[in-house]
C-alpha cells in the first residue's frame, strides 16, 4: 500500500456574467416539460431532508439521468434516510466512540441544514430511493447492495443580495440545474394569503426549508416591491395552492440566508464511486479565512484507481490546483503523479474528474 496525497492550492480569479432572464417562469411547464416531483407530506422537523431532495429529484429530470437509469415513475428519493443516517444526531454519529444511542447530537427528526446533506452526499451514503430505504419510525439500512445510490457533482451556494444585485442569477441558476433549495422564517405573521414576508427588520431566524421552482417579477406581495419566489413546500397537496405559495424577492432570508438559501445541487448521477476518503465526516461547518494551501494524506484499502477529487470552497471564484504524490517523507511531498487545475466560480461542494486515473 503507499500513501495518496492530494494537495489543494487556492486563490482569486474572475467572475462570469449572465444576460437578462424571463420576467415569469415556471419549472412545471418548460417548453411543455416538467421538472418538478410531487409535492409530498413531511413527518417532524424534516423539512430541509424535503427540500433537499425536492432540488436533487428536480435535476434528475432535468438532466434525465433517472430515466437513463432504468427507473420507473419519477424520481423519488428517501428524505428519511437522510433524516436517520446524516451522522449529525443522537442516533448516530461516527465521529463518537458509542455510535449508537450517545445521546449526542441533534434530536432525530427535529431539524437539520443543507450543509448536514452536503456531508452525509460527500461521504456517499446517499441519496438512495424511496423504495430503497424510506422509514421515519424506524431507520431503514445505512447500506445495503440493492440501494440505488444518486451522487450531486457539486453543490452550490448563492445569495441574491440584500439588494437583490444578484436576483438574475438565481433565475439562472433555477433556469440551468432545477428546483433550488431555501429556507425561510415561516410564521403566520408573514403570510398574507399564499404570500409570505418577512421584513429584514424581524430577529427572528430560519425554521423551515421549501423548494423554489419559478418566479413572477410582477407577483404583488407584502414586500416592498413587486417579484415573488414560486415555491412547493412539504406540507402536503391540501395546503397553499396544491403545495405551493409565494416568497417575496425581499424577504428577509429566501435566498439571503448565507447557510441555508439558496441551493443547487447539481448533475446528479448514479454513484460510479467505489470509496471515498476523507477527513471532514462533517463536512463545512467553519471556515479558516486565512488558508490558501492544505494538503490530505490517506493510505489506500486496496490497489485501485483514483479518479476524481472533491473539496469545498468557502469563497467565490476559487482557482484550484490538485496534485497528487505518491509519497510525504520528511515534510516533503515526492512522487507526483497528477498535476490538473481549473476555477470554481461559486462557493460550496465540488467533485472534480480527473484527466487521467492515478493507480495506487
Amino acid at each position: 500500500m503507499k500513501n495518496s496525497i492530494v494537495y489543494l492550492l487556492f486563490c482569486l480569479s474572475s467572475i462570469l456574467t449572465y444576460g437578462q432572464p424571463p420576467a415569469t417562469f415556471d419549472l412545471r411547464n418548460v417548453n411543455g416539460e416538467n421538472y418538478v416531483t410531487s409535492v409530498k407530506s413531511q413527518i417532524g422537523g424534516t423539512c430541509w431532508a424535503f427540500g433537499s431532495m425536492a432540488a436533487i429529484e428536480s435535476n434528475l429530470l432535468m438532466t434525465g439521468n433517472w430515466e437513463a437509469q432504468g427507473e420507473s415513475g419519477e424520481p423519488d428519493l428517501a428524505e428519511y434516510h437522510l433524516d436517520w443516517w446524516n451522522g449529525y444526531n443522537e442516533y448516530f454519529n461516527q465521529d463518537l466512540e458509542e455510535a449508537y444511542n450517545n445521546g449526542q447530537g441533534l434530536q432525530t427528526h427535529q431539524g437539520g441544514d443543507y450543509r448536514m446533506t452536503t456531508a452525509y452526499i460527500s461521504r456517499l451514503e446517499g441519496c438512495v430511493r424511496e423504495i430503497d430505504a424510506e422509514s421515519y419510525d424506524e431507520p431503514s439500512e445505512r447500506n445495503h447492495p440493492n440501494h440505488h445510490k444518486y451522487y450531486p457533482k457539486s453543490v452550490e451556494w448563492y445569495n441574491a443580495g440584500e439588494d437583490l444585485n444578484n436576483l438574475d442569477l438565481i433565475k439562472y441558476k433555477i433556469m440551468e440545474h432545477g428546483v433550488m433549495s431555501v429556507c425561510i422564517c415561516y410564521s403566520n405573521d408573514f403570510m398574507s394569503g399564499v404570500n409570505h414576508y418577512q421584513p429584514s427588520w424581524d430577529n427572528r431566524e430560519p425554521n423551515h426549508s421549501v423548494s423554489i421552482i419559478g418566479w413572477n417579477d410582477n407577483r404583488e406581495t407584502q414586500g416592498p416591491g413587486p417579484g415573488a419566489w414560486l415555491v412547493k413546500n412539504s406540507w402536503g397537496s391540501n395546503w397553499g395552492m396544491a403545495g405551493y405559495f409565494w416568497i417575496s424577492y425581499y424577504d428577509k432570508h429566501a435566498c439571503k440566508n448565507p447557510e441555508m438559501g439558496a441551493i443547487s445541487f447539481i448533475d446528479v448521477d448514479i454513484l460510479d464511486y467505489d470509496t471515498a476518503y476523507y477527513h471532514d465526516y462533517h463536512g463545512w461547518r467553519d471556515t479558516l479565512t486565512e488558508t490558501t494551501e492544505a494538503f490530505n494524506a490517506f493510505v489506500a484499502n486496496n490497489d485501485e484507481d483514483v479518479v476524481a477529487v472533491s473539496f469545498f470552497t468557502a469563497g467565490e471564484n476559487v482557482e484550484y490546483q490538485v496534485k497528487i504524490f505518491g509519497q510525504f517523507t520528511n515534510n516533503e511531498l515526492l512522487d507526483e503523479r497528477l498535476s490538473h487545475a481549473g476555477i470554481i466560480e461559486h462557493s460550496g461542494f465540488h467533485t472534480i474528474d480527473l484527466p487521467d486515473y492515478v493507480t495506487f
